[in-house]
């Protein structure tokens, strides 16, 4: 399913890189996007021309510190099971280093890093009618995923990433999870959807979340200091909120588009 009837959705994500030409090798021959634009500093990958990941060259960047406050994983969100049937088939033939596999329950999902420790997710959603709700909300468990049943609904070989692909969601490491709800679902407008151990999910139109928060390896995490690779930026659009941009308390910065009536 697409996230596009939500009021407000994720658009896309902005990267620093050391290296531009091997991030964007990366993300062009793993995940299947395309290059929409480019130049000796950027590039902007998609899919179908919808732009879904900017990245943006620094050569004199810090590697980032898988400890401090930033980004978790950019999860692209597949317009089908077969879909990521096909993908993770593509994924077992060309080599990729997968770093888990979960069961969700609201969908299944793949789990992987690009060259500098970004992480990526790639699933695909089951029907909302499958979705169950407890006392938390939207309930999401992580199970084994059956990856036989998975790759036997590849609807054919992976080319590229397919037209409908986009980012479902974001997924944020914070350094407290209260100081992080207060931000993204009081000022940013979201719906608490779900609640874990050291983590929370928020969700926009009903969906089982578009951004998550947790202090898995974070806790504590004080502001984000300038000048590292990884996470630059998330862009949303919205139809309820005011375009701006907004800076949570880690030094994240999440700029709001108006969508386009």
């Amino acid at each position: 399913m697409a996230t596009s009837d939500a009021p407000t959705e994720i658009d896309r994500v902005r990267l620093v890189t050391r290296d531009l030409d091997r991030l964007r090798g990366f993300y062009t021959a793993a995940l299947g996007l395309s290059e929409l634009a480019a130049d000796r500093e950027s590039a902007t990958l998609g899919v179908d021309g919808k732009p879904l990941l900017e990245l943006r060259r620094d050569t004199a960047a810090r590697p980032r510190d898988p400890r401090a406050a930033g980004l978790f994983h950019t999860a692209f969100l597949l317009p089908s099971r077969a879909a990521l049937g096909s993908w993770l088939r593509h994924a077992a033939d060309t080599g990729l280093q997968l770093q888990g596999a979960s069961d969700h329950i609201v969908s299944e999902a793949i789990y992987l890093a690009d060259p500098e420790g970004n992480g990526i997710e790639v699933y695909a959603d089951r029907p909302r009618s499958a979705w169950h709700r407890d006392a938390r909300g939207i309930t999401m468990t992580t199970e084994p995923l059956d990856g036989p049943d998975l790759l036997a609904a590849a609807d054919g070989p992976w080319r590229d990433a397919p037209e409908g692909t986009v980012i479902g969601h974001v997924h944020l490491q914070v350094g407290d999870v209260s100081t992080a709800e207060a931000f993204y679902a009081e000022n940013l407008g979201f719906e608490v959807t779900y609640r874990i151990p050291k983590a929370s999910f928020y969700g926009s139109g009903g969906y089982h979340h578009h951004l998550a928060t947790n202090t898995w390896n974070s806790h504590g995490a004080g502001p984000r200091q300038p000048g590292s690779t990884g996470l630059d930026g998330v862009v949303l659009r919205s139809e309820t909120e005011a375009a701006r941009i907004a800076t949570d308390p880690w030094g994240t910065s999440i700029e709001i588009e108006r969508k386009q009536s």
